[in-house]
């Protein structure tokens, strides 16, 4: 498969013209990428409106993920949260629908959208016990949340895989989203190598209408780069109005780096990528195996993240991802349950053997609960009122009482765990400082 941008300016770079444009490094510089970071000088298209190498290399990956049109964004899946949003609200059944139905492990940028484009987030809860970052919905939960509106929402909006490897039932969701007449859109963020894996588990082969993934999470592109996928089944209008919602959201500069890494991922998809996934998804399988054999508690789920409960060993993801630090391994993400690895389909045999070197001799101590997920609190303000309104900062400690101003969120994994607009909790303040919160912005108080 060609690659028409990394092509196009690779050339210019080897031409060695008199740089009198942007960017101001000239071509030259300390970082030793410079000279392949360009704007949009002549022939090198635009993301806004492309008609030569931006657009045939997105052709290319719409090829590659079976998909109406798949857009290229350099503003992450964070930017596409907010088009996809954008788009269901301007094609909702009811006009006056406000609503989107969402798993209540939303990232943050969902609600950074809600606030935008004034939504109101209609909060699905997980069914069963669950934690801050996953969300489990089953296809006959969602069939009564939504026989049970009153008008139906502009959209269904789930996060699937999530930060902990779980995943739901894409293909039973979508048929239950459009008996009803309703999109179903999917947060595919961690997801993108899942149309790669025989069969296929990507949300666009599965029946979601619309969905993100950062490219950057699990492909070999770099860190910004993500796709919007319209499926090949949804409605023409969503691909004719997608560039323009990507634009209402995205920097009118986006990196020329960003869209060579997602231009040269193409190639690299087509080359083999598939066997190398099959490889490494194999000897995760065997390491997770392994790791049980030795006491070591695995959470099987998504193929390409190694998920460890630290609860149910007794200890916290914290002290798990010391033990890995100790062995050089750096973890994607802990918390006071669990740790987060993430592979991908380059991983190196001593990617696998650090890791279970890190468990040798591991004994776990008796089981201990996990951390509960907050109940919602009240809702006072929508999340537009909430995050438009004068705020202030305050120790978390006496927080409780207070509206949530901007959402109550660390990164990883930028889940808030108080949402804008709704009252703080004792619960949501107990889960804060477990997480090593000092402070929260909450809407000022009138005097």
């Amino acid at each position: 498969m060609n690659t028409p941008i990394c092509d196009f300016v690779r050339g210019y770079a080897d031409a060695g013209n008199a740089r009198l444009h942007m960017p101001g490094h000239k071509g030259a510089g300390p970082l030793g990428c410079e000279a392949l970071d360009i704007t949009e000088v002549e022939g090198a298209d635009d993301l806004s409106h492309p008609k030569g190498i931006i657009l045939e290399s997105e052709n290319n990956a719409s090829t590659l993920f079976g998909t109406r049109h798949t857009f290229y964004s350099a503003g992450g899946s964070s930017q596409c949260v907010k088009a996809m949003l954008y788009l269901a609200m301007l094609h909702r059944v009811s006009a006056t629908s406000r609503t989107v139905l969402a798993g209540r492990n939303a990232h943050k940028a969902f609600l950074h959208a809600c606030a935008l484009l004034d939504l109101e987030p209609h909060w699905l809860l997980p069914e069963g016990e669950s934690s801050l970052c996953a969300c489990p919905l089953s296809p006959a939960g969602l069939e009564r949340v939504l026989a049970d509106q009153d008008a139906s929402p502009l959209a269904v909006y789930v996060t699937s895989p999530d930060y902990l490897g779980g995943m739901l039932d894409i293909g039973a969701l979508a048929d239950v989203c459009h008996r009803h007449g309703v999109p179903l859109l999917v947060d595919n963020a961690h997801g993108a190598y899942l149309r790669f894996l025989s069969p296929s588990r990507h949300p666009m082969d599965l029946g979601a209408d619309l969905c993100c993934d950062s490219a950057h999470k699990t492909l070999p592109v770099l860190t910004g780069g993500a796709y919007l996928h319209v499926s090949s089944s949804a409605m023409a209008s969503y691909e004719h109005e997608a560039r323009q919602a990507l634009a209402l959201f995205g920097s009118s500069s986006p990196s020329y780096l960003i869209l060579q890494s997602l231009d040269a991922c193409n190639h690299h998809l087509v080359h083999c990528y598939t066997q190398r996934l099959e490889r490494v998804v194999r000897r995760l399988d065997e390491l997770k195996e392994r790791l049980v054999a030795k006491g070591v508690p695995v959470r099987f789920g998504e193929p390409l993240k190694l998920v460890i409960d630290g609860w149910a060993a007794g200890c916290s993801g914290y002290e798990l991802a010391t033990l890995l630090r100790q062995n050089g391994v750096e973890p994607e993400y802990s918390d006071p349950d669990e740790v987060v690895l993430m592979y991908a389909a380059d991983a190196s045999e001593s990617d696998f053997h650090r890791v279970e070197t890190a468990f040798v001799g591991f004994h776990p101590r008796p089981r201990r609960s996990p951390t509960a997920l907050p109940t919602p609190g009240e809702r006072v303000l929508s999340p537009r009122t909430a995050m438009l309104s004068p705020w202030e900062e305050v120790p978390v400690a006496v927080a409780a009482g207070r509206v949530c101003a901007g959402a109550a969120v660390s990164c990883p994994p930028a889940i808030p765990i108080a949402v804008s607009g709704e009252r703080i909790t004792m619960e949501a303040v107990a889960l804060m400082m477990d997480l090593g919160f000092d402070t929260v912005s909450v809407v000022q108080e009138r005097i």
